[in-house]
């Protein structure tokens, strides 16, 4: 053998028949048919299942995100509600307050003036008492100081009432 035959036939070992590059390519065609037609098709059911898995948790998460949005743009609402609602309460109580201040200052107001009246009342009532008395006394006093003065004792009490009433006539139409 020569070298030029031991190289073609070193080459030749690595290079097919063409027999068997066809039976390849048949059997390969047939493998390739066979895992387009059974395979492929769960391949791409489970990669369309996964892509629809993946679709649907975005859009629950955006869906979710936006039910957040809305709770929290209902909570903030809530929350001014509160907010103004605790404000007007405050005001309402405020109000009221000073009502029941005013109302009270009133009502001290109109019972001190009504005992002021009362104390007023009962100062004429004394002061006429008192004016009652002294007359009377002025009365006994002016009786004896007549009766002196004319040298007998005035023993008629009807006389003595008469003389009374006429003497507290002029010194109240004098004191006038």
């Amino acid at each position: 053998m020569t070298i030029a035959e031991g190289e073609k036939s070193g080459i030749a070992l690595f290079i097919p028949q063409v027999y068997d590059i066809v039976w390849s390519l048949i059997i390969l065609l047939i493998v390739a048919v066979f895992f387009y037609k059974f395979f492929m098709p769960k391949f791409q059911a489970v990669f369309d299942e996964r892509a629809a898995k993946i679709e649907g948790g975005i859009a629950k998460a955006e869906q979710a995100q936006a039910d957040a949005v809305a709770a929290k743009e209902k909570y903030e609402a809530q929350l001014s509600t509160a907010r103004v609602e605790a404000s007007k309460i405050r005001d309402d109580a405020r109000a009221e307050a000073s009502h029941i201040i005013a109302d009270a200052r009133s009502r001290a107001e109109s019972d001190a003036a009504q005992i002021t009246a009362n104390a007023q009342r009962s100062i004429e009532s004394q002061q006429q008492q008192a004016l009652v008395s002294l007359k009377g006394e002025v009365g006994v006093l002016a009786t004896a100081l007549a009766g002196k003065i004319l040298g007998t004792k005035l023993q008629d009490a009807d006389v003595q009432s008469s003389m009374i009433d006429q003497m507290i006539d002029d010194m109240s139409t004098s004191g006038k």
